[in-house]
């Protein structure tokens, strides 16, 4: 078999893998999908997702435009609470579905589908086959149709694409969008900024980092205008909610009965969130002085899970493509798969007990949380004490550089 046989016999792998656990990870929510929730099942049947509810609480029936339009006050919930982006994908899938919830959430499982799609294509692009890191994640089943993370994820391997091809303009606007639909890409662009400076191309970081702060603001800066009270409400909701179950926050004010305010939560996990990242990149620079800075990103975004006062169950989506591009053991995937779902698992059969279901124990979802938290350490140090290794992407571009040109052969 040729080479390029071979090549497109591993795309079309991953690609059959990655639309095979989309599939499987849609149909496992289907039950949901009516909004029939009366009996439980979103807890008996581990078939929760938000996208059901979310047609209701950010009142996307009808022609209603997020942020522009105002949300009908309603007790105990928060409408304009998600990023524009955000925002706007979820409209846009309302315009196409209609105001009922089971094609509702079967426009949304087919449109996360084809950014899932996108994501495989992209890791395969940058690092071959360790794209099945991503395309097979028990992770990417259980909660690819949960919310509306696989945008952002998206366009952050968008941007890193980008990156390894040295296009930081692209890079930046990828960064950007993906910014203003859920705010963690933001965190990979110190990375990303760091490893143009090891470089010594500052320009590319200046044209990256400048790109990226100006594509948040043409996405944001209308609505921020326009409806100034409305956009807040994501940042007033995050900047006011207290430590959410998943978070080692609640686990540790639960069972010390002595919790900080929220405010006082909120600038802790801050300062411990900037303590451990830069502790973490001082050790493995002593290690490895020339380690490729971008792969900042994994040990950074672990860093902020594990000190925020929120860890949403689908945020280990964030993850995945870092496991295909600076940390490819299979041993501390599969732990981290395991512990992932089972979080998921407990949580909610926890929260059907609560209502008269059976179901896990508090404390037994708090144990998965903390094997959970315990695994993510695990992969930080593994990623220090694993020596540079150049992805794919970059050994081509090494190796273009390596050929000498061809001159010219006198007549």
């Amino acid at each position: 078999m040729s080479r390029r046989a071979r090549g497109v016999t591993s795309l079309g792998l991953v690609l059959a893998c990655v639309l095979g656990t989309m599939a499987l990870g849609a149909m496992s929510k289907a039950p949901c999908a009516s909004g029939q929730w009366s009996d439980l099942r979103q807890y008996r049947l581990l078939c929760y997702t938000d996208v059901v509810p979310l047609l209701d609480t950010e009142q996307l029936r009808g022609a209603r435009l997020p942020f522009l339009d105002e949300c009908t006050p309603v007790e105990g919930q928060n409408c304009d609470e998600y990023p524009v982006v955000a925002m706007y994908v979820m409209r846009a899938a309302a315009w196409i579905s209609g105001d009922d919830y089971t094609p509702f959430y079967w426009v949304n499982a087919l449109l996360l589908t084809g950014f899932a799609v996108a994501i495989a294509v992209m890791l395969y692009v940058a690092n071959g086959s360790r794209a099945l890191y991503f395309a097979l994640a028990p992770t990417l089943l259980v909660y690819g149709t949960v919310n509306w993370d696989l945008v952002a994820v998206a366009l952050s391997t968008m941007g890193l694409l980008a990156f390894f091809r040295r296009r930081d303009r692209a890079a930046g606007v990828a960064l950007g969008l993906g910014a203003a639909t859920k705010l963690y890409p933001a965190l990979l662009v110190v990375p990303l900024l760091a490893e143009r400076m090891r470089e010594r191309r500052p320009d590319g970081a200046i044209v990256l980092g400048w790109t990226t702060v100006g594509t948040w603001l043409v996405a944001n800066l209308p609505f921020a205008v326009i409806a100034p009270t409305a956009w807040l409400t994501f940042f007033r909701f995050n900047g006011e909610r207290g430590a959410d179950f998943d978070s080692l926050w609640y686990i540790a004010c639960r069972h010390t009965e002595i919790c900080p305010t929220t405010r006082v939560i909120n600038v802790a996990s801050f300062g411990v969130f900037l303590a451990v990242a830069a502790a973490v990149w001082a050790i493995k620079v002593r290690r490895h002085p020339d380690f490729a800075r971008w792969t900042l990103g994994l040990p950074v975004l672990v860093a902020f899970l594990l000190s925020n006062k929120v860890y949403s169950p689908q945020y280990g989506l964030w993850l995945l493509p870092w496991f295909a591009l600076a940390l490819p053991r299979l041993w501390i995937f599969i732990a981290f798969s395991l512990t992932d779902v089972a979080v998921f698992a407990t949580r909610f059969t926890w929260f059907g007990r609560l209502q008269g279901a059976p179901g896990a124990s508090q404390e037994l979802f708090e144990v998965m949380v903390l094997l959970r938290a315990a695994v993510l350490v695990w992969c930080v140090v593994s990623w220090i004490r694993r020596p540079p290794e150049p992805i794919e992407i970059e050994r081509r571009a090494i190796d273009a550089r390596r050929v000498p040109r061809t001159e010219a052969v006198p007549s």
